[in-house]
């Protein structure tokens, strides 16, 4: 077939689509395994898990625990979604069909928060009240180990897969990076910046960690090495609270600027070069962030109740038209005997 190029949106335009239902506070959001964009609808008066194709159609997913506040959401190695569910204290698992199962945290009140597919075909997830303080795993099957974090009340948040194998987490009050490999052995960080409050963290395309850091105090850019050493880009908004982050086809790091007063969606090189776009809801609050399967960016608007995307400029090659003819074989004949 002959190789036709296929532009996401241009960089930086933005489209919004309002979710059907009203108030539904979306918080976080992942690239499914069958094309689309699932996301959280925190809300009591949603509870939903909701589901948007590329060109803006939703679907919305009653979760069967009520007041269940659905938090972070990632696509798993089975083939469904798992998010998790703060204050219904449970791992919840959707297939693509919209089919919910439910698993109860041992822990009793964990606030569970951020979850990722880890190298070893398990979820991982954070829990972060201070009565629990700990790294979970939840097989596919639903069996459930979970891990104490060493530094008491560290308010685990964004939680990440590594390049090398383990799990990379954000502790919220600790101030540290946070690594368990498969087997539960912890390691922690310290940032170099005091009370900068991380919360999301995601792998970059340069094989490092990224991180935000949504202090006031902080208000960076965070990056980390597998072996623990620390750069920090300042954000130029100042106080921009910025929340999830995410890598994007085009080998940057995206990430949503939360507050009211900053309302952007930033990117920024591996480098370290920061460009803010401004998001045309005002106070729309950007949350999550995930790339697309259109090679956008797509993202979470908690107050506007939107969920959006924003062109990241990358190109995929579709395939149209007759495939060519296969290369002639030239078998050139060897004598023996």
């Amino acid at each position: 077939m002959i190789a036709l190029p296929l532009a996401a949106d241009p960089v930086g335009q933005f489209t919004e689509f309002t979710v059907p239902t009203a108030g539904s506070e979306p918080a976080s959001i992942a690239a499914g395994p069958d094309g689309n964009l699932w996301f959280t609808e925190s809300a009591s008066v949603a509870n939903n898990i909701g589901r948007i194709t590329p060109d803006g159609t939703f679907t919305e997913f009653l979760i069967p625990t009520p007041n269940s506040k659905p938090a972070r959401i990632a696509a798993g190695p089975d083939g469904n979604v798992w998010f998790t569910e703060n204050q219904g204290n449970k791992i919840g698992r959707i297939t693509p069909s919209g089919t919910i199962t439910e698993f109860t945290i041992p822990t009793a009140h964990s606030l569970p928060a951020g979850i990722v597919a880890g190298p070893d075909g398990n979820l991982w997830f954070t829990e972060s009240a201070g009565s629990a303080n700990k790294i979970g795993r939840i097989t596919p099957s639903g069996t459930f180990t979970e891990f104490t974090i060493p530094t008491p009340d560290s308010d685990p948040a964004g939680i990440a897969a590594g390049p090398d194998g383990n799990l990379w987490f954000v502790e919220h009050i600790g101030n540290n990076i946070g690594r368990i490999t498969p087997s539960g052995t912890f390691t922690e960080f310290t940032i170099p910046t005091a009370l900068s409050d991380p919360t999301g963290i995601a792998k970059g395309s340069d094989g490092n960690l990224w991180f935000t850091e949504s202090a006031n105090a902080g208000n960076n850019i965070g990056r980390i090495t597998p072996s623990g050493t620390f750069t920090e880009f300042p954000i130029p908004t100042s106080d921009s609270t910025p929340a999830q982050i995410a890598a994007g086809c085009d080998g940057n790091l995206w990430f949503a600027e939360e507050s009211t007063s900053a309302n952007n969606m930033g990117r920024i090189t591996t480098a370290g070069t920061i460009t803010e776009f401004p998001i045309p809801t005002a106070s729309s609050e950007p949350t999550g962030v995930a790339a697309g399967p259109d090679n956008n960016m797509w993202f979470t608007e908690l107050n506007a109740n939107n969920v959006a995307k924003i062109g990241a400029g990358c190109v995929t090659p579709v395939f149209t038209g007759p495939a060519p003819a296969p290369a002639a074989v030239v078998v050139t004949p060897t004598f023996t005997g």
